[in-house]
């Protein structure tokens, strides 16, 4: 994966936070990780992945 990628696809996610893809589908549909759909596929902005990670690091629970 492309370091400099804005956009993830919920795959591109899974695999970057090492967890399942429907997990990570759990996660986008229900907010606790901001995304957007493009059609019917959903997409997350590296830099949305990237506060929720550090809410994450400060002990913050996943809100959603």
């Amino acid at each position: 994966m492309d370091q400099d990628q804005e956009i993830m696809t919920v795959a591109q996610v899974a695999k970057y936070l090492q967890i399942s893809e429907i997990t990570t589908y759990k996660l986008v549909n229900e907010g606790a990780i901001p995304g957007f759909k493009i059609g019917r596929h959903w997409r997350v902005k590296k830099e949305d992945l990237q506060a929720v990670i550090e809410k994450l690091k400060r002990g913050e629970r996943l809100s959603y």
